[in-house]
């Protein structure tokens, strides 16, 4: 489902429109290409799932500079030396270039990029904050919720974070990179309206709490929703189960939120067992993740479903990616001119790159180069393929139940220490790609000793 909305273009750094206008008005008219990638990976993380991708396009094809976009920014102190000219532009101004990308629920790894930008300077960096906001975020929610049903093994995992989520549009993405990485719905309601993502949804505490006793509010609730599930640690979890017992309700499960998870969900199986409701299942919530789901599977804990918020919508042990967007060439008159950071432990490579992953004959990851975006590695599998061109999409984004699926299969194929293990995935970069920047390299230290240097292809 595309999601075509409005995206101020003023969601954006200053320093983007600055660097455009100081572009402008020194008549820098290059084609730049920029890739985005993450420099390494978080130390809780053995993987990345890339996420994002349909929100980032819909953002290309319908950027807009509306007026008052642009009397705010002629407002500006920072503006006061640029000339009308470049506020035309902006009243003019549309995203043309290309873009090549992973497809969304593609494992990416450090340095490897997800995404390049090649359009003229001024829009490629423009849009830079959007884009590293956009799927470093989803991208950060993806990998979180991959390890968290992971170690569900095959339960069901919804996501319940929307109330700790960043904002609530915060929320909405988080339920969307969520379901993308294998959760099988969210309680957020605008999420599902707005992807087509399931709904999940028990009670609250406040509700048990709002009728004079807990049978009561069971009876009330249920009239309503006879498959709904019924919250039973208020007061006494295991009491509740009973009461639920002995007034003949039939819930399709019970929550609970509290407590020693691992022995409540015991007694309580034993109990609804013996009473005839083996159809109600047991669906745990309250501080998860996937060490805390891993462990009362691991002890035995006889848990159908888990509902996850904080540490999901949040990412709390990984809130942030070291995302990137790195220039990495100028084309200008036919002449390519590569680009590339040098500075200690930024160090960033040139050129266009292609990423290609080699497989066993089993189909599992078994290690990625970093290529020259023209190196061919036979049987080796390239992950960036273009999906815009002149502004506008090339082929629809699939549907999520396809990403999801699409996500499904490669997590498979991952090495299975790099989930919750310590395995690191092998990432190399080819040795044209080395050659390259050690070509990048003299030159910049020539031209900084004052000697003459090739402005073209190196």
């Amino acid at each position: 489902m595309s999601e075509i909305e409005h995206h101020s273009a003023l969601l954006t750094d200053l320093y983007e429109l600055t660097m455009a206008a100081a572009y402008f008005e020194n008549k820098l008219l290059a084609n730049a290409t920029f890739e985005l990638f993450v420099r390494s990976l978080p130390a809780e993380r053995g993987f990345l799932l890339a996420a994002g991708l349909e929100q980032a396009l819909d953002y290309l094809e319908n950027l807009r500079f509306e007026d008052d976009d642009i009397a705010y920014l002629r407002q500006q102190t920072a503006f006061q030396n640029i000339s009308s000219e470049f506020f035309d532009y902006l009243r003019n101004f549309r995203f043309t270039g290309e873009v090549w990308a992973m497809p969304e629920g593609t494992p990416v790894f450090g340095e490897e990029p997800f995404l390049r930008v090649t359009a003229p300077i001024m829009e490629a960096q423009i849009v830079e904050t959007f884009l590293l906001s956009m799927l470093t975020f989803q991208t950060m929610i993806a990998s979180k919720a991959a390890r968290v049903v992971k170690a569900a093994q095959g339960r069901r995992i919804i996501e319940f974070g929307s109330r700790r989520a960043h904002g609530p549009d915060a929320g909405v993405l988080a339920a969307r990179a969520a379901y993308i990485a294998g959760c099988a719905g969210t309680s957020n309601v605008e999420a599902g309206r707005r992807y087509g993502i399931p709904i999940f949804g028990t009670l609250a505490h406040s509700f048990i709490m709002a009728y004079v006793d807990e049978t009561e509010a069971f009876r009330k609730f249920h009239q309503l929703f006879p498959r709904g599930v019924l919250l039973v640690d208020t007061y006494d979890t295991l009491a509740a189960v009973d009461r639920i017992i002995k007034n003949g309700l039939h819930p399709s499960g019970i929550r609970l939120d509290s407590g020693d998870l691992l022995e409540l969900s015991r007694q309580a199986r034993k109990r609804l067992d013996e009473a005839g409701l083996t159809e109600t299942k047991i669906f745990a919530s309250g501080d998860l993740d996937e060490y805390v789901i891993r462990d009362l599977l691991a002890r035995g804990a006889q848990i159908d479903a888990f509902g996850v918020g904080t540490a999901l919508a949040t990412s709390k042990d990984a809130p942030a990616l070291g995302g990137v967007y790195k220039l990495v060439d100028l084309e200008l008159d036919g002449h390519i001119s590569y680009r590339a950071k040098f500075s200690e432990e930024k160090l960033t490579y040139p050129g266009r790159k292609q990423v290609f992953r080699s497989h066993d004959s089993s189909g599992a990851f078994r290690g990625d180069t970093v290529a020259c975006e023209t190196e061919g590695f036979p049987g080796d599998e390239p992950l960036l393929s273009c999906v815009m061109q002149n502004g506008k999409r090339v082929c629809p984004i699939p549907d999520l139940p396809s990403i999801q699926q699409y996500a499904r299969q490669q997590l498979e194929r991952i090495p299975e220490g790099c989930f919750l293990g310590r395995e690191r995935y092998n990432v190399n970069f080819s040795q044209r790609l080395q050659d390259l920047l050690m070509v990048v390299r003299g030159r910049i230290k020539h031209q900084s000793e004052g000697k003459p240097g090739s402005q073209g292809v190196a």
